[in-house]
């Protein structure tokens, strides 16, 4: 992509933050959507709960990238906490794909997050973007959230949903919290550690957002997962590998139930998802298996 002018919400979390240092590190303009008003030139005001975008501060982008949402496993999931999970998602997303669609020149795409929540628990069932969505509570709402961007669509914006997986880096999300237990030697598998992680190394993370950014045939669901899945067994080794510690603690299911509420349904349940379209429109990963993805994190 020559360089652009780029929108980007979610732009202080794990992966905006990275993908906000590489578009710049490549010469490209960036705005954030910020939840205040705006007090600098490269911010733009927003608030997914009352879905108000300032559509004047996206005149001019040529994609808007939207990754904001609450955090899945930030808090325990109350019925409350779970409508946030929801209503940050939906309502945000809904929010960005009306003020897209409401501009005169609307930019040429919007990549909005997803997940791989979508699949539900798939045992060890490998699967694509062609598998129809789960059953549960993280199914459903990826299929609201996925369906807000219908306005987007409908004005002729190419849109694309990245259906992330569990992401691999030092600072933030599920590894941010598993590399200071594992380094301390109390780590260890989770319930009978069978079920499949589809992960993927920050490194890919962004470097797929841009390739999707980059290829104009890519629209619609996207699966933004390493082309190796590996079993929490099979992580657990490798985090002992790499990290030089033992790994002799289990988590069994029944205290990740107590622990985790209604949550812990998901971290033991099995995602086998494969990057189909990623493979297909000419992706290649730098780091793809789960032994490289950890040291890439830690270097």
């Amino acid at each position: 992509m020559p360089p652009s002018r780029i929108a980007v919400s979610g732009s202080t979390g794990l992966i905006g933050a990275a993908l906000v240092r590489s578009l710049r590190t490549d010469g490209h303009e960036v705005v954030r959507l910020v939840r205040r008003p705006a007090t600098a030139g490269d911010e733009v005001e927003w608030d997914p709960k009352r879905r108000y975008v300032d559509a004047a501060g996206l005149v001019g982008c040529d994609a808007v990238v939207h990754l904001a949402g609450a955090g899945v496993g930030d808090h325990r999931w109350t019925e409350a906490y779970k409508r946030e999970i929801r209503d940050s998602r939906v309502d945000g997303t809904a929010a960005i794909a009306e003020a897209v669609a409401s501009l005169d020149t609307p930019p040429k795409v919007l990549l909005s997050g997803s997940a791989v929540g979508y699949y539900g628990d798939t045992g060890d069932r490998a699967v694509d973007e062609s598998a129809p969505p789960g059953e549960g509570f993280l199914p459903s709402v990826c299929v609201e959230w996925e369906e807000a961007t219908a306005p987007a669509e409908e004005a002729g914006v190419r849109t694309a949903h990245a259906r992330t997986g569990l992401v691999v880096a030092r600072e933030g999300g599920a590894w941010g919290r598993l590399f200071p237990l594992f380094r301390a030697g109390l780590g260890g598998r989770m319930g009978n550690g069978r079920q499949y992680w589809s992960f993927i190394a920050l490194h890919d993370h962004v470097a797929a957002l841009r390739h999707i950014l980059d290829t104009e045939a890519l629209s619609g669901p996207v699966n933004l997962t390493g082309p190796m899945p590996v079993t929490n067994g099979e992580v657990t080794a490798a985090m002992g590998r790499v990290l030089h510690r033992p790994t002799l603690f289990t988590a069994p299911a029944p205290a990740l139930r107590i622990a985790l509420g209604e949550f812990a349904g998901d971290v033991l349940g099995s995602q086998r998802v494969l990057p189909g379209r990623l493979l297909d429109s000419g992706f290649t990963f730098a780091f793809p298996g789960i032994d490289a993805a950890l040291c890439a994190a830690l270097r």
